[in-house]
């Protein structure tokens, strides 16, 4: 035997382990088998056999080496091609002296534009560091596969482990997975903690924390199980397959326009009835400091070509109204629905969540429950399904497609005096009488007023008006288009006014240039959003 006789926990053998299902090819006529070895073994192959026949077929095993941060493995990737449509297949994996028990599988029936799919997320688990223990996303997901046996596959919304560049992660994951996905193929999605890694990953206090561009251990071992079709500098973390009537696009965290380019072409390819994407970042996000400066606007002309796009990350449950270009609509043909799909294994929100403006539905999902999605799709007609762990249901809703519209009904708010909203939240009762204005083109708004709602500090004075805000202090004059800042004086493109309320009404454009800021003017709902790419909401300092 080889160096491979020191092995780490769970660490990778003589007989196949990690073996998983996954669509790399046409699912009505194909199915993918991964499968992971010691390096003694340096071939594979699966053999697989018609349900009700004796006639065993075998596809030999294309090889890649998972060179990790604790091991050393061969995966192996086995596609069988030219099988029936709507048939379920026998199969095991591995080498003439070490093979797998016998599984099954079955292909996507032919003309099929009713079945059905779960959506996870966030289901990652840190404990113990060295052994992970993803039982109990194990025992929820077989309790909701024994609930909907018609299960066609599962699509995740990323951050399967939480440092996906730490084996121990990958290995605690595929023990929790055990008897799943051997059975329900699985499509991932990567999320940030999926490429994460420490150069010091400890149980206490790692250090050095890192992100891999690309994927590095999520390419290695997913290489040959996805459809190899992505944008050419992020393949793997990036595809696209299709299932009866829905196009499905999984992006990936890295690159934002590059795969934007490679969205939009491929969307503008697709003659399927539904296009539903997936990205673990959400672009309406319920967290109250959160931001999405990382796809929104780069990826946005793609994303809107989606009618659902799926995502994570903050591991709360939230259904946003259709979005185009920062506005919000009623039905379905108006725009993108952005459907967070909450967590799926007693992960509570790290950061507090509320209800934004742009949300139809919500759950924060701070109690200790896991979630999954139960995705129906009936020709023109979609549902969706958000259950707990305990039965719950926090939210279902169709969306139908020959009617426009989606239920249960809600209307995107239209207001008949401009608000101004941070983050997605109303600035509430110290905004009410100092409405946002345009003058000639040029949007102003009493930005003191949004600077003491968001904990900066506001000085004000006669005649003038003092912000610090994110590292950020500048002084603004009244009836002067200068302001003064650390950095120097700035010339803005119109002058400050005393406006509503006695206010300074400061010119949007400028102060959010100042303040490193993005603003938008959804003119069909009548308001103002304001971001900042900080996750922290700065407070000022008490002496």
């Amino acid at each position: 035997m080889s160096a491979n006789n020191k092995k780490p926990i769970r660490g990778s053998s003589f007989m196949p382990d990690h073996i998983m299902l996954s669509f790399s090819g046409d699912p009505k006529t194909s199915m993918t088998v991964t499968w992971r070895t010691c390096t003694d073994i340096d071939k594979g192959y699966v053999l697989y056999r018609e349900e009700g026949s004796d006639e065993v077929k075998r596809v030999d095993a294309t090889m890649g080496v998972f060179d990790s941060d604790i091991d050393i493995s061969h995966m192996f990737w086995a596609t069988p091609m030219g099988l029936k449509p709507g048939t379920k297949y026998y199969y095991t994996c591995g080498d003439d002296l070490y093979r797998s028990k016998e599984y099954y599988f079955t292909t996507e029936p032919e003309n099929n534009t009713k079945f059905k799919f779960i959506c996870i997320a966030d289901h990652q688990k840190a404990s113990p560091f060295d052994c992970p223990d993803y039982s109990k996303l194990g025992e929820f997901l077989k309790a909701v596969l024994k609930e909907h046996p018609d299960t066609r596959f599962i699509l995740t919304g990323g951050d399967n482990t939480d440092c996906g560049q730490h084996e121990v992660q990958w290995n605690g994951m595929f023990s929790g997975l055990t008897d799943i996905i051997e059975y329900v193929p699985y499509m991932m999605c990567i999320g940030n903690h999926d490429n994460r890694g420490f150069r010091e990953y400890k149980e206490h206090g790692s250090v050095g924390r890192f992100y891999s561009e690309p994927a590095e251990f999520f390419s290695k071992q997913f290489k040959g199980s996805y459809p190899y079709n992505g944008p050419e500098n992020w393949k793997t973390e990036n595809y696209t397959f299709d299932y009866g009537n829905v196009h499905f696009c999984v992006l990936g965290v890295n690159g934002p326009e590059e795969v934007n380019d490679w969205l939009v072409d491929d969307l503008n390819r697709t003659d399927k009835t539904w296009k539903l994407g997936v990205y673990h970042f959400p672009i309406c996000y319920s967290g109250v400091e959160n931001e999405n400066y990382d796809a929104y606007p780069q990826m946005r002309e793609g994303m809107e070509m989606l009618d659902i796009l799926f995502s994570g990350h903050i591991h709360n449950f939230c259904r946003s109204f259709p979005l185009k270009n920062e506005e919000l609509f009623d039905r379905p043909s108006q725009g993108t629905i952005h459907y967070m799909i909450g967590n799926g294994h007693n992960n509570p929100p790290g950061s507090r969540t509320s209800q934004k403006i742009w949300h139809a539905a919500f759950y924060p999902q701070e109690e200790l429950v896991q979630m999954v999605t139960i995705v129906e799709v009936d020709g023109n007609k979609l549902t969706l399904t958000a259950v707990l762990n305990d039965g719950r249901i926090a939210d279902r809703c169709i969306i139908d497609k020959d009617k426009d519209l989606i239920l249960p009904y809600a209307l995107a708010p239209v207001f008949n005096q401009t608000r101004m909203y941070y983050k997605g939240m109303f600035l509430g009762l110290c905004s009410v009488t100092v409405p946002p204005v345009e003058i000639d083109g040029i949007w102003y708004a009493a930005f003191a007023t949004l600077v003491g709602y968001i904990g900066g500090e506001v000085k004000k004075e006669k005649g003038k008006v003092t912000c610090s805000l994110y590292g950020y202090t500048a002084t603004f004059f009244e009836n002067s288009d200068i302001a003064e800042t650390e950095k120097g004086v700035v010339k803005m493109k119109a002058k400050v006014f005393r406006g509503n309320s006695g206010q300074l009404y400061i010119p949007i454009d400028d102060a959010c240039s100042i303040f490193e800021m993005r603003w938008a003017y959804a003119k069909r709902n009548n308001f103002i959003s304001f971001e900042h790419e900080s996750d922290s909401k700065p407070i000022t300092v008490q002496p």
